[in-house]
């Protein structure tokens, strides 16, 4: 069988997925048009604003359009949070107070953000004073309700955390039917505080977002789903009024809150960006699916199951020497549009315990909304394949990795 004949093939295996994906990006689609007509968005808000921002119809406008599409009472979308990692810790920093305690209930964080949490005298969540403890997923990589309702029980916590993706762990990623069931079980404990939902890599994979299920707050970075390959920088924070305001003040100051902040380069990316997302998003999912599925029939182990619709971007791959590993990241790299012929090598990426190497030949650098492999050098020796603005980017990709791997 022919390169081009396996892919066909897996293509005719996944036409009912991609047909469901297609149908949950047309949903999300008009759910995103629908905010923009709301609010009226015209013209105006794509201009530029300097100094304070007092008055930033565009920043503020933003804000209620990201607000409506996720369900939630308002919403921040700043270039000024400058990461997925960022968005969290100005989230976090603006709910907690010293003293807090949170249970982090779908296992350890991602890696960037252990440093935000324990870290000693950086300005860690530590630092000040707040507790954060995290309960490891049971033996099928789901959480372990069980354990939370005692944790719940024996202690008083202002937050529970849930990250949605898998971050660098080989588990499913949580789907929306997940969090929501499990939000019911937090709050049936009599838990009043803040559920909070690290939702990087998942906006729009589903037809509802963590805010329409029972979370309190939702972050993530613009450079990921939301930004649909358009928005050069940024990240959003939306949930409940009263714990937005209070992240408002920790973005900016206690004083002002969200009625400053100022972008001299205009929002037009962010929203076009925003508007295109559904699509984009959907283009990448159909692209991870295709990529499971040759994987899967050339007998490597990879997560999520191509039997299932994928509940975000990201798709694992295990290999079994590093070699294998960085071969495969490699082979991502050459099929970019940008860098294509840059030879990567593992380095000490901020804010990781181990060596990292990333394939990211993209416009935006890092978005991993484009098509990108990452992996932690380190075994299990896992890639995390993530992106790609339009499925034939996807498709030829696939294609160029097959060639290396298809003895």
């Amino acid at each position: 069988m022919t390169i081009e004949e396996r892919i066909a093939s897996a293509e005719r295996r996944l036409a009912s997925k991609f047909a469901e994906i297609d149908a949950i990006a047309c949903y999300n689609q008009e759910k995103v048009l629908n905010a923009f007509r709301e609010e009226c968005i015209a013209l105006r808000h794509f201009a530029s604003s300097t100094g304070y921002g007092y008055g930033d119809e565009g920043r503020d406008a933003l804000g209620r359009v990201y607000a409506r599409a996720f369900g939630a009472e308002r919403a921040i979308v700043s270039p000024v949070l400058l990461s997925g990692t960022h968005s969290l810790t100005v989230a976090l920093f603006g709910v907690l107070r010293p003293g807090d305690k949170v249970l982090c209930i779908s296992g350890m964080p991602y890696d960037t953000l252990q440093g935000v949490i324990w870290g000693k005298g950086n300005g860690s969540l530590s630092d000040f004073g707040i507790s954060f403890e995290a309960i490891p997923l049971n033996d099928n990589g789901k959480i372990d309700l069980a354990a939370t309702e005692r944790a719940l029980a024996s202690s008083a916590y202002a937050m529970v955390y849930i990250q949605r993706s898998r971050g660098y762990e080989l588990r499913d990623s949580f789907t929306i039917e997940e969090i929501g069931v499990v939000c019911s079980r937090v709050r049936g404990c009599g838990f009043r505080g803040c559920i909070f939902v690290d939702n990087c890599y998942g906006e729009f994979a589903e037809r509802r977002e963590p805010t329409d299920v029972g979370a309190d707050l939702i972050v993530g970075s613009l450079i990921k789903n939301p930004g649909g390959g358009l928005a050069p920088t940024g990240g959003y924070i939306a949930g409940k009024e009263k714990y937005i305001l209070q992240c408002e003040n920790r973005l900016t100051a206690p004083s002002v809150g969200g009625e400053i902040g100022s972008y001299a380069y205009g929002y037009q990316l962010f929203y076009q960006g925003f508007f295109l997302a559904p699509h984009v998003v959907a283009q990448a999912l159909k692209g991870a699916l295709l990529i499971g599925q040759c994987m899967s029939e050339l007998g490597y182990e990879n997560y999520p199951s191509v039997d299932r619709l994928p509940p975000d971007l990201t798709r694992a791959v295990r290999f079994d020497t590093q070699k294998q590993l960085t071969d495969f990241i490699q082979s991502v790299q050459e099929v970019s549009p940008v860098d294509s012929y840059v030879r990567l090598e593992a380095w000490d990426m901020p804010g990781y315990d181990c060596k990292v190497i990333m394939a990211a030949g993209t416009f935006n650098a890092g978005a991993s909304i484009e098509l990108s492999a990452d992996a932690p050098i380190r075994e299990p020796y896992v890639a995390y394949f993530q992106g790609g603005l339009t499925y034939e980017h996807c498709r030829i990709a696939v294609r160029e990795i097959l060639k290396k791997l298809v003895p």
